[in-house]
């Protein structure tokens, strides 16, 4: 959905699940016709869970959910708002972008998802809507943003909001630096490094020693000078200066017909992997969020007709799990018609929230086979995540068969 666009709802009972790399407080408010709350017992939320027809339920990590059962909502109620903010005291959405999810909440089918764009200094936000329209229901997408966090919202749809005094602070010990990733490949399971105890006196930190030298040869580049074309197998570290530079990436595939060809119906997916290299999920046209909306797809492209991307996949790199150490993008014809058919292939990764390009792989020299494996995230030692190119064709019409030679490939 894009701002401002609105859809009715398939089923009475809905589930709005609001997610982002970072922890959100999510809530509901029960708005009468004059745009506010009834009354206080009408905003839903972390410690206040329900009200009549609407319900808060907590997430592990990311977000939470809304639920609304349209059939339970008193008739005094016209709307049901569901907010977010941010969990962090004074962050903002700068660099930081939540969707919202509208699911079927007895099947688990997705209905819709939204994500607010060009957010910069919000610290919370309307996400999304549920409302009446000449007797039924409707989602409307919204991505209103506020500069004072939940009060603000709060206030302005009249909740009595009485901000609790701040804490003195106290001195702590700062915590110990989190563990790195465990390489590719590396077994799991090994015992966390523990944090020797403070010693009684406070000692001069020692100088941090100098990062190692590539090796010669490797072919690895880095973003220092911009953006990067990719041949086939050549690798690129997503860090410019020594430090990565985003949190969010977007993959875009495109591809068009061959000249004088017909349309062609390609498939672009991912396969996410553990570093045993089994399969922890996958995202493609059928299922188009995974791991809690770490990884999010735009939908199916029937065509490939028209200029720009035509099938994208969004992933936080922040939110990914852990246990998700590479990701393979994929392609398919599911059709059954060969790549030799297809032109002008391509994937490019772009900063999800900017937009700019980054890195592209043209494709060239195609092969007469329905699958190929266009590129390849994998996660460093250092925590740092690099993309290679890779080209490789193979005989599969759907994501289902590329899960064994991808896992082979990395």
């Amino acid at each position: 959905m894009t701002p401002g666009s609105n859809l009715p709802l398939s089923a009475v009972r809905v589930a709005v699940d609001v997610t982002a790399p970072v922890r959100l407080d999510v809530s509901g408010l029960l708005l009468a016709a004059d745009g506010k709350v009834r009354s206080d017992d009408d905003f839903v939320f972390y410690n206040q869970p329900s009200a009549p027809g609407v319900t808060h339920s907590a997430a592990a990590a990311g977000g939470d959910t809304i639920t609304v059962d349209t059939a339970a909502v008193p008739e005094g109620i016209d709307k049901i708002v569901v907010t977010a903010s941010l969990d962090t005291p004074g962050a903002t959405f700068a660099g930081t972008e939540p969707t919202g999810t509208v699911r079927n909440a007895d099947d688990g089918s997705v209905l819709a998802s939204f994500t607010p764009p060009r957010l910069g200094t919000e610290t919370a936000l309307v996400v999304v809507e549920i409302y009446r329209r000449g007797g039924a229901w409707k989602v409307r997408a919204v991505g209103q943003g506020y500069a004072n966090g939940l009060a603000g919202i709060a206030t302005d749809f009249g909740v009595s909001v009485e901000e609790p005094a701040a804490p003195a602070a106290a001195p702590q010990t700062p915590p110990a630096p989190p563990a790195p990733a465990a390489p590719w490949g590396a077994p799991t399971g090994a015992p966390a490094p523990v944090a020797p105890p403070p010693a009684a006196a406070p000692a001069a930190p020692a100088p941090a020693p100098a990062p190692p030298a590539p090796a010669p040869g490797s072919g690895k580049v880095n973003l220092d000078k911009g953006r990067v074309s990719l041949q086939k197998n050549q690798t690129v570290s997503l860090v410019k200066g020594g430090r990565p530079v985003l949190s969010s990436v977007r993959m875009g595939l495109g591809w068009e017909p061959a000249f004088q060809g017909r349309s062609i119906d390609l498939d672009a997916s991912v396969i996410a992997y553990g570093p045993d290299r089994k399969k922890v999920d996958n995202c493609f046209f059928g299922k188009l969020m995974i791991l809690g909306g770490a990884i999010q797809h735009s939908g199916d492209n029937l065509t490939g007709e028209g200029a720009g991307d035509d099938e994208a996949i969004t992933v936080h790199l922040g939110g990914l799990p852990p246990e998700v150490t590479g990701l393979v993008f994929v392609v398919n014809s599911f059709s059954g018609q060969k790549f030799s058919d297809v032109a002008k292939a391509y994937c490019r990764l772009l900063d999800a929230q900017s937009g700019e390009e980054l890195v592209r792989f043209d494709l060239t020299h195609a092969e007469p086979r329905t699958g190929v494996m266009m590129a390849k995230l994998i996660r460093q030692f250092s925590g740092e995540w690099e993309m290679t190119a890779m080209g490789e064709f193979v005989d599969a019409r759907t994501v289902r068969g590329m899960t064994k030679p991808a896992a082979q490939a990395l």
